[in-house]
């Protein structure tokens, strides 16, 4: 089994910056791809950003300049900066992860952008 556990979801102005954690626990010795997707009320859950086992990112259209992924593998940890934020950035985001041919979901944590 693996768990995910997100931190650092708020209640931010826009143009403001946030940054998100995932923390990743249990059978994760051969962990591969982690990413953050993010479901805004009444949509689909979207992809974000994404990180291969390589260190190879990749990030939806929309927040690509704004946003970075990156990992601490001494850690388990992936991480998203989020910056100049804007109210369609609004949303529960997922941290996931690729073990073993499974995909594992953390519990989202709310980022709201709102003045």
């Amino acid at each position: 089994q693996v768990q995910l556990v997100e931190s650092g979801g708020g209640l931010v102005q826009p143009g403001g910056s946030l940054r998100l954690s995932c923390a990743a626990s249990g059978s994760i010795f051969n962990i591969g791809a982690m990413g953050w997707y993010r479901q805004a009320p009444g949509k689909q859950r979207e992809l974000v950003a994404r990180i291969t086992r390589d260190g190879y990112t990749m990030y939806a259209d929309s927040v690509k300049g704004r946003f970075t992924i990156s990992k601490d593998n001494a850690k388990n940890t992936v991480y998203l900066q989020m910056n100049i934020l804007k109210p369609e950035d609004t949303g529960v985001y997922y941290c996931n992860a690729d073990v073993a041919g499974r995909r594992y979901w953390g519990q989202g944590t709310q980022v709201t952008v709102s003045s």
